[in-house]
């Protein structure tokens, strides 16, 4: 069992005002917490990892490759992102979110 304060470490910043903790993870299912400034860009990705998320405050809007598919989430907001969509967020005030990755992102697992 891997265990972890959210007080613990500082975290990895990347893309520019992007810093995510990973929280705790195994092999199935991996949580993180980010936290976005005002203006930040999570450019267009995608992964085979289904993503479920919770705005713990703030506002952000999730891109897409088509427009319609765009949508915001604000303070208390959930959703989901299916594996291979590719998707992005632009934060439109400091966001803060935790998101749950099932199976876990080899390229989160750093603490």
């Amino acid at each position: 069992m891997k265990q972890k304060s959210l007080a613990e470490g500082i975290g990895k910043e990347n893309p520019d005002g992007v810093v995510r903790k990973t929280l705790a993870y195994n092999d199935e299912a991996m949580m993180c917490h980010f936290v976005l400034q005002k203006g930040a860009q999570i450019p267009l990705h995608n992964h085979r990892a289904s993503q479920i998320g919770y705005v713990v405050r703030g506002h952000a809007r999730f891109l897409a490759e088509k427009p319609e598919d765009e949508f915001e989430a604000k303070t208390g907001d959930t959703y989901v992102l299916d594996p291979f969509v590719k998707h992005g967020t632009l934060a439109l005030e400091e966001t803060e979110y935790i998101e749950v990755f099932t199976p876990s992102r080899d390229e989160y697992k750093d603490f």
